[in-house]
C-alpha cells in the first residue's frame, strides 16, 4: 500500500473565553474579536452555542446585527446587505446560496469555551476523481454485528471496528446480534482493519487475540488522536505487528482505485474519528460513534453513510440514585433523551442528503443477570423509527437496516434504487440473535483481581490515586467495594479520597465541598485498578451506582478518569516491595 505525502489536518484555536467571558453572553447574537484582531460572531440559544467567522462569504465584509429581525438571529453583511442566519448557519438573503462555515466550539473545564477551526475544512475535496459505474457485485457491504461491516471495494476487504467475541466495558455490554458462522475466516483474511476508537465495544481485545493467532501482521489503520486508540496493545498481551497512525484528513492510497481518509471528532478529538471510503469516486461515510464529526463539516451526496443511532451508552441517569433519581424521573428522562436522538440524526441525515443510509453500531445488550434492572431501564432507540423518520423526512433517500449476513451491493442499488434486490437477505433459518456469551469465563478473568496480593494492603490507595494524577479540585468521593447487587462488602475497602489536596481523610471534611458516593463492583474495580485501566469499565458499563451532592456532573473528574490517566498502569512490583507485610492477625482490608 503507497501513501502519498500531504498535509495533515489541522485544529486552531481561534478564540478563547474564560467562565466570566462566557457567562456574559446573551441570548441571540454576540459580536467578538481575539486578541489578533479577528472578527467572530457566536449566536446563544437554549441549544448551546454556535459560532463562525464575521466574515460574509459573497465578498468578504463585516457582518452587523440585522435590525429588521426581530428574533435575534440574522446579522447583514456591510458590504451588499446579505444576510446570514446563525441558528441555521444558511445565508436568507439572498436563499439558497451558502452555508456559512461553522467553528468548533468546545466547553473548557473551567467553564470557558475555545472557538476551534480545522482547517482545512473539507479535506476530502482535495484531489477529487471522477465517479466511475458500479458493477453488480463490485461495491458489497456486509453487516456482521454491532459497528462491525464487511466493506468489498474491488479486490480489497476492509472490515470496521471488529467486536465480534466477549464482552464490551468489563462485563456491562455483550454482543446483541449472532455474527455470521465464518465470521473468524472474515476477520482473517480482511485486506485491512480500521478501528474508530478505544472504546472496548470497537477495539476489541478478545477479538484481536483471535486475529493475533492467526494473522498478526494484518494492516490496523487508526488515527492519530492524543490518547492512542492502543494505549494498552502492550498489557494485553496481544501480538499486532503491523498498527498504522494517520495522521487527519489525508487521503491514505490503498490501490490505484481505493482510497480513505480518518477525520476527528469536533467534541472528543482526543479520542473518537470517523472514516471516509474512496473507490471509483464513490464515496461511504462511517461516522461511527462520532459526537460532531469533523466539528459537523461532512461530505454531502455520499452513496452511503453508517452512523450510531441508538443511546443508552452511559451510565447515567441509570445508575444513579438519591434524590430525584426516582424509577419515573429515569424513564422520563430517557425517552425524551432518546427522541432527541432519533430527531437529531433524522435531521443530519436529511442535511447531509446521503442516498443510502444505515444505522448501526448500537446493537447491544445488558445480558448478564445482575444487570436486569439496566436492561429493562436502559431503552434503546430502534434502527427501524430511526428509518422511518427519515423516510417521512426524506423520501429521496434509502434506508437499509441491517441484520446479521445481511449484504447490500452498492452498484445495484445506485442502477435501480427502487429494487430492493441490492439487499441480500442472511439465509433462511439463521441464527441473528446472541442467547449465550460464554459470561463465566470472562466474569472469573475480573474476578481474579479480588485477591491480588496488592489489596492486602490499605496504602495501594494512595499508591493508586497518586498514580492517577488527578488533584486540586474542591470534590471528595466516597468509593465503596460491593458484591453484584451494590450491597456493601463486609472485608471491602470503604473510603474517602479529597481530590483538593489528595488527602484520604477518616471523615468529610468541613469546608463546603462537592461529594460523590461511588459504590463499585470489586471485581470490577480491583481489575481496573491493577491494570491502571480507564473507568470507563465502571460507568458506561454500568457497573457502579453513584449519588451526588450537589446533582451537578464533575467533567474534569470523569474525563480524567475516562480518559486522561497515565498509560502506563501502576507499577505494582514497586508498591510490593516498599510495602511492609501486615503484622499477623490484622486485617487491613476493613471499612473505615
Amino acid at each position: 500500500m503507497k501513501f502519498r505525502e500531504m498535509s495533515a489536518q489541522k485544529a486552531k484555536v481561534v478564540l478563547l473565553l474564560d467562565r466570566e467571558a462566557v457567562d456574559v453572553l446573551t441570548d441571540g447574537v454576540n459580536f467578538r474579536k481575539s486578541p489578533e484582531g479577528s472578527c467572530y460572531i457566536i449566536f446563544k440559544s437554549k441549544d448551546g452555542l454556535k459560532a463562525c467567522k464575521n466574515l460574509c462569504k459573497h465578498q468578504g465584509g463585516l457582518f452587523i446585527q440585522d435590525m429588521e429581525d426581530m428574533g435575534g438571529r440574522t446579522v447583514k453583511c456591510t458590504k451588499h446587505n446579505w444576510k446570514l442566519d446563525l441558528s441555521t448557519m444558511k445565508y436568507v438573503n439572498p436563499p439558497d446560496s451558502f452555508l456559512q462555515d461553522e467553528l468548533d466550539v468546545e466547553s473548557l473545564e473551567d467553564g470557558g469555551v475555545q472557538l476551534v477551526e480545522l482547517s482545512p475544512p473539507d479535506p476530502w475535496l482535495t484531489d477529487p476523481r471522477e465517479m466511475e459505474e458500479l458493477q453488480e457485485g463490485e461495491v458489497k457491504v456486509t453487516y456482521l454485528t454491532h459497528a462491525c461491516m464487511e466493506l468489498q471495494l474491488g479486490n480489497r476487504k476492509c472490515l470496521l471496528d471488529p467486536w465480534l467475541t466477549g464482552p464490551a466495558f468489563a462485563r456491562g455490554w455483550w454482543l446483541l446480534h449472532e455474527p455470521p458462522a465464518d465470521w473468524k475466516q472474515r476477520l482473517c483474511s480482511a485486506d485491512l482493519i480500521y478501528i474508530s476508537h478505544m472504546h472496548s465495544d470497537h477495539l476489541s481485545y478478545p477479538t484481536l487475540k483471535i486475529l493475533s493467532e492467526k494473522r498478526p501482521d494484518i494492516p490496523i489503520y487508526v488515527g492519530d488522536t492524543s490518547r492512542p486508540v492502543f494505549w494498552n496493545l502492550e498489557q494485553s498481551k496481544v501480538q499486532l505487528t503491523n498498527i498504522n497512525v494517520v495522521p487527519f484528513g489525508v487521503w491514505q492510497n490503498v490501490d490505484e482505485q481505493l482510497r480513505f481518509m480518518i477525520l476527528m471528532d469536533g467534541i472528543h478529538p482526543e479520542m473518537d474519528t470517523c472514516i471516509i471510503f474512496d473507490y471509483k469516486g464513490h464515496l461511504i461515510l462511517n461516522t461511527v460513534d462520532c459526537t460532531r464529526p469533523n466539528g459537523g463539516k461532512l461530505p454531502l451526496k455520499v452513496d452511503l453513510m453508517m452512523s450510531d443511532f441508538a443511546g443508552g451508552a452511559s451510565g447515567f441517569p441509570m445508575t444513579f440514585y438519591g434524590g430525584k433519581y426516582t424509577d419515573a424521573w429515569k424513564a422520563s428522562f430517557i425517552k425524551n433523551e432518546r427522541k432527541k436522538l432519533l430527531n437529531y440524526k433524522a435531521q443530519m441525515v436529511k442535511s447531509l442528503q446521503p442516498k443510502i443510509y444505515c444505522p448501526f453500531a448500537g446493537y447491544f445488550v445488558e445480558a448478564h443477570p445482575s444487570d436486569k434492572y439496566i436492561r429493562d431501564t436502559n431503552i434503546k432507540n430502534k434502527a427501524e423509527d430511526l428509518n422511518t423518520l427519515i423516510n417521512k423526512l426524506a423520501p429521496n433517500i434509502l434506508t437499509w437496516t441491517p441484520l446479521p449476513g445481511t449484504v447490500l451491493d452498492l452498484g445495484l442499488a445506485l442502477r435501480d434504487p427502487q429494487d430492493r434486490n441490492w439487499i441480500t437477505a442472511p439465509p433462511a433459518g439463521v441464527k441473528l440473535y446472541k442467547d449465550s456469551w460464554e459470561m463465566d469465563l470472562y466474569v472469573e478473568e475480573l474476578n481474579r483481581a479480588v485477591g491480588h496480593e496488592v489489596f492486602k494492603h490499605r496504602s495501594w490507595i494512595q499508591f493508586y490515586y497518586s498514580w492517577a494524577g488527578f488533584r486540586d479540585y474542591n470534590l471528595v468521593v466516597r468509593v465503596i467495594e460491593t458484591d453484584d447487587r451494590f450491597e456493601a462488602l463486609a472485608d471491602g475497602f470503604d473510603y474517602l479520597v479529597d481530590f483538593l489536596d489528595l488527602s484520604f481523610p477518616a471523615a468529610r471534611p468541613e469546608r463546603e465541598h462537592a461529594y460523590l458516593e461511588v459504590k463499585n463492583r470489586v471485581g470490577v474495580i480491583r481489575h481496573v485498578v491493577l491494570h491502571g485501566g480507564l473507568w470507563d469499565d465502571l460507568y458506561i458499563g454500568f457497573q457502579n451506582r453513584i449519588s451526588r451532592d450537589p446533582d451537578i456532573y464533575h467533567h474534569k473528574f470523569w474525563n480524567h478518569f475516562q480518559t486522561h490517566l497515565p498509560v502506563r498502569r501502576p507499577d505494582w512490583t514497586l508498591f510490593l516491595q516498599q510495602v511492609t507485610p501486615p503484622p499477623a492477625g490484622l486485617d487491613l482490608c476493613c471499612m473505615l
